[in-house]
């Protein structure tokens, strides 16, 4: 997911491998929640909805990293 989101949103960030599992991992958690707070499901298993749902945690995540760089 760390992958698909760095494609969607290309830019200077830390390009290293780890860096992207970390932020695959942390889309996958952050998504999950809130698709279940919010009702649109939750990250249960590897189909489209899912990768979508952790796909989208993992954006806000490189959002707030570069919100955060910028400063």
């Amino acid at each position: 997911m760390g992958l698909l989101a760095k494609f969607i949103m290309p830019g200077k960030d830390p390009k290293g491998f780890i860096i992207t599992i970390l932020l695959g991992i942390g889309g996958g958690l952050l998504g999950g929640y809130l698709g279940t707070v919010l009702g649109l499901g939750t990250v249960s298993g590897f189909d489209l909805k899912s990768i979508l749902i952790a796909t989208g945690g993992a954006i806000i995540i490189l959002l707030i990293f570069r919100a955060l760089r910028s400063k």
